[in-house]
């Protein structure tokens, strides 16, 4: 039986668990909407505008966007028509654009109803409106329009499998796009009447593809059926009847490269990884750190990447470095074990039993969403906390570290010891950010 765990008693070490949160804070506000999408909104155009937003950071961005044509130019509700789907508890009010909140990351009814108003929106463009697509991560979740006679249960089922899988954000969404009437191109597709459509984009993906944001619904797609066949035969994907038959009929491909749907297309990255990495080493360096950058990009099994980073910050003590180790990207877990969790628990949890106690390192691991993983609601926890102290905690409460990793259930780790991280809804999504503090 779990004990209760007392609080961290030792102020040195208090002192540098909240210098984590203040760097990992730092970070996710240079990502948000209200910083990085008022220098991106166009002049508007003669007819109407047309706003459809989707993903974690749709709220937030809508609701800046409504604001800066009413204000600014003094747009009312006959110019500013629109619709945002976001996750749920990531909603925010913007005046003229129906808000809706969806599933995430398994789509539900909601998703499909918003993207049927979405498409519909599109269609309905002339040649003086003017579409304005804001994208963020989770955008391929909350649109959600199966092609063909696609169910929504064999679409959840789809998604479901992928997860459980570990295969990285790339193959599912190459797998979604096939099977979808939004996702590929085929927003744009829709919109083709439209006097422009300009997409501003919160990269949340490794390299900042834009077809892989969201699934990339106004841009070229790069990948064909024959991708996803392959990604859904390498992983194990049990298919549906229907859904085979999409992945295998050549009229079901996504527009490519030279469609005339995309000479129109206009596409800006307005916030990418790198930029909230950036700001954590700025933060870090004022505290008296060395900032080294792992990457904005990185990728693989999180507690393969956690045995790698403590190992480097092991190396990095014994030169006598004071450094922050920062990293981003999106790491993966293949679940194995029975428990909860996300990608970030799962990477603090095997990084802390990677270090066993090692003093003067510390780590923090989160999603600048706000939930890793977990149960699709917005009160799931963003990541977990370690210090040297961590182990030692965890057995005195009668927890054993290497058999709560095994069984892929790090948030209950975490929680006994009271070393989650739950900032709540960000309302902007720059994947993972991850920091090792080494004294």
């Amino acid at each position: 039986m779990t004990e209760t765990v007392p609080p961290v008693a030792d102020a040195a070490i208090r002192d540098q668990r909240a210098l984590l949160d203040a760097i990992l804070t730092a970070a996710i506000r240079a990502a948000h909407p209200d910083l990085c999408l008022p220098p991106h909104l166009p002049e508007p155009s003669p007819g109407r505008l047309i706003i459809l937003a989707a993903g974690k950071a749709a709220g937030s961005m809508s609701a800046v966007a409504s604001r800066f044509y009413r204000r600014q130019h003094g747009l009312g509700d006959d110019r500013i028509v629109g619709l945002a789907v976001a996750r749920h508890g990531y909603g925010q009010d913007a005046p003229g654009i129906h808000m809706v909140e969806a599933g995430h990351p398994v789509p539900d009814e909601a998703g499909i109803s918003a993207t049927r108003e979405a498409l519909r929106l599109a269609t309905e463009a002339g040649p003086d409106d003017e579409v304005l697509v804001l994208l963020s991560g989770g955008g391929s979740a909350n649109w959600i329009a199966p092609a063909g006679d696609l169910t929504l249960v064999e679409k959840q089922a789809i998604t479901r499998a992928m997860l459980r899988s570990g295969a990285p954000i790339g193959e599912i969404n190459t797998v979604r796009k096939h099977i979808s009437r939004i996702k590929g191109g085929r927003l744009a597709l829709a919109a083709r009447n439209a006097r422009r459509i300009l997409t501003l984009a919160i990269s949340d993906v490794p390299f900042d593809d834009p077809a892989v944001i969201a699934s990339g619904p106004t841009v070229p797609d790069p990948s064909t059926l024959a991708d996803a066949r392959a990604i859904c035969e390498k992983r194990g994907i049990p298919l549906p009847e229907e859904a085979s038959r999409l992945l295998n009929d050549p009229n079901n491909e996504t527009p490519k490269a030279g469609d005339p749907a995309f000479a129109r297309a206009e596409y800006r990255i307005i916030a990418r990884p790198i930029d909230a990495l950036n700001a954590a080493a700025e933060a870090a360096r004022a505290a008296g750190y060395e900032p080294i950058l792992l990457g904005a990009d990185l990728e693989g099994e999180a507690r393969e990447v956690a045995a790698e980073h403590a190992a480097e910050a092991k190396r990095l003590k014994a030169e006598g470095r004071r450094v922050a180790l920062i990293s981003g990207g999106e790491l993966t877990v293949t679940i194995r074990g029975e428990g909860h969790g996300g990608p970030n628990q799962e990477y603090a949890l095997a990084l802390a039993v990677a270090l066993d106690g090692e003093p003067g390192i510390f780590g923090i691991s989160a999603d600048t969403d706000g939930t890793d993983g977990g149960r699709g609601l917005a009160t799931d926890p963003a990541g977990g906390l370690i210090d040297p102290t961590t182990l030692e905690r965890a057995r005195a409460a009668g927890l054993d570290p290497a058999a709560m990793l095994e069984q892929n259930d790090s948030t209950a780790f975490f929680a006994a010891l009271g070393d989650l991280v739950n900032p709540g809804p960000t309302c902007t999504n720059v994947n993972d950010c991850r920091i090792i503090l080494v004294n």
